[in-house]
């Protein structure tokens, strides 16, 4: 088992900037895929950014691309989603998500997940 729980998020103007933690614990964090998703009321979970265990290779939406970036330190068990340039379309609970061995970007693959944390943008 692997648990997870996320923190940073909050309210922010648009144009502003947060950074969202996900601690794991349980199992050996660098074994796993990372990824965080996002869900808006009444919307479906999207995916938002993925990093592998090694941290070497990551990958973005496209709504997210230029503004996000994820990252993971493997000493500290935890992954970062630093996010600028905030809008308002960003508001949504944000969920991190674990998968052993490589990262993905289809929710249905990953095995554990964190509580969710929720950022609001405001315009």
């Amino acid at each position: 088992q692997v648990q997870l729980v996320e923190s940073g998020g909050g309210l922010v103007q648009a144009g502003g900037s947060l950074r969202l933690s996900c601690a794991a614990s349980g199992r050996t964090f660098s074994n796993y895929g990372m990824g965080w998703f996002r869900q808006a009321p009444g919307k479906e979970r999207e995916f938002v950014a993925t990093i592998s265990w090694s941290g070497g290779s990551t990958y973005y939406a496209d709504s997210v691309k230029g503004r996000f970036t994820i990252s993971r330190d493997n000493a500290k068990n935890t992954v970062y989603l630093q996010m600028n340039s905030l809008k308002p379309e960003d508001t949504a609970v944000y969920y991190c998500a674990a998968r052993w061995g490589y990262s993905a970007y289809r929710a249905s693959e990953y095995d554990y997940w964190g509580q969710g944390t929720q950022v609001t943008v405001s315009s």
